[in-house]
């Protein structure tokens, strides 16, 4: 019933669209035929509305991919630069989060590991309608360029933090993991949650021995539970990992492959001296750089989708001269 759901408001939105660029036509050639330019203005809007709807439209279109219509598992983890980068970490998750917002999707953090003035790293499940599909243009190195808030002197700092983007797998992707491939521990949780979580052993860490892959989750009070939702996400790495073996060729994850350095990121967010956010693989950017970090985040996820639909590559784009 959810995967109908989805289809049908996927034909509807054709559907309609179909429908109002009729009437639009109609209104169009009405207006033409008796020299009325008063009609200009409701052309005008009726144009850009379904303008905008198409493009929305379109991108769903162009995510063919198996588990494009998941929900998706994001993580973030801080560059080197201490208190700086932990910051830019916060930032990016704080955006992402507003980003699930505005989208009418639903996010629950599954391991937070924060530091002083941010986040070492995070790692947060975000339910909805093609979220994997939509998020995967996000994985890579992400940079920003500001007036540091920290620094007495007031001096311009660069910080780094990458985006990792997992499918959450469902029943028709199967991954198979062996009991004796992995190692299971348990430790007591830190941070926030209670009592009954920082003392008992209800943290569940799993690594998996033939790749040394390690997932963590501690969110959850119970054991049980973080045991399931750990699993989850190794499940979802060992998909990426060896789907990225299959066809080493498709540079749609080599921004992932990069050091959490210069040169590596896909995306600039530059504060100071002036504002400007940039994708260097598409060249596409923004110089409202507040809606962004408030997650207006979809021209970019948009333009990233054309771009690749045309025969564009996925990977890090380097330094611009401009950024």
């Amino acid at each position: 019933m959810g995967e109908l759901k989805v289809l049908r408001n996927r034909l509807d939105s054709w559907v309609n669209l179909k429908k109002d660029i009729e009437a639009l036509d109609e209104v169009y050639a009405m207006a033409r035929e008796e020299d009325d330019s008063s009609l200009e203005p409701e052309i005008r809007a009726m144009h850009q509305d379904v303008s905008a709807r198409y493009e929305k439209a379109l991108s769903l279109e162009l995510m063919t991919g198996e588990a494009d219509r998941n929900p998706a598992f994001l993580t973030i983890h801080a560059g080197s630069g201490g208190t700086e980068a932990c910051d830019w970490a916060a930032m990016l998750f704080r955006m992402y989060m507003r980003w699930s917002e505005r989208r009418g999707f639903t996010h629950e953090v599954i391991d937070m590991l924060e530091a002083e003035g941010g986040i070492k790293s995070v790692t947060m499940q975000i339910e909805g309608a093609y979220a994997y599909g939509l998020l995967r243009c996000e994985s890579g190195v992400h940079r920003l360029v500001r007036i540091s808030p920290f620094d007495a002197n007031a001096r311009r700092h660069t910080s780094f933090a990458s985006v990792a983007i997992l499918p959450v797998l469902d029943d028709t992707i199967e991954v198979v993991v062996k009991p004796e491939d992995i190692r299971i521990d348990t430790y007591r949780s830190g941070g926030a949650g209670g009592q009954k979580v920082n003392k008992t052993d209800s943290a569940v860490r799993i690594t998996h021995l033939a790749t040394g892959i390690v997932v963590t989750c501690q969110n959850e009070r119970s054991q049980y539970k973080n045991k399931d939702v750990a699993m989850s996400v190794l499940k979802s790495r060992l998909y990426e990992r060896y789907r990225q073996e299959k066809d080493e060729a498709n540079s749609r994850f080599e921004s992932e492959k990069k050091e959490i350095a210069w040169g590596s990121q896909i995306r600039s967010y530059v504060f100071q001296p002036y504002t400007m956010v940039k994708d260097h693989r598409t060249k596409f950017s923004v110089g409202n750089i507040q809606a962004v970090m408030d997650g207006d985040i979809d021209p970019f996820i948009d333009s990233f989708l054309h771009f690749i639909w045309k025969g564009g590559t996925a990977a890090a784009g380097g330094e611009d001269e401009d950024i």
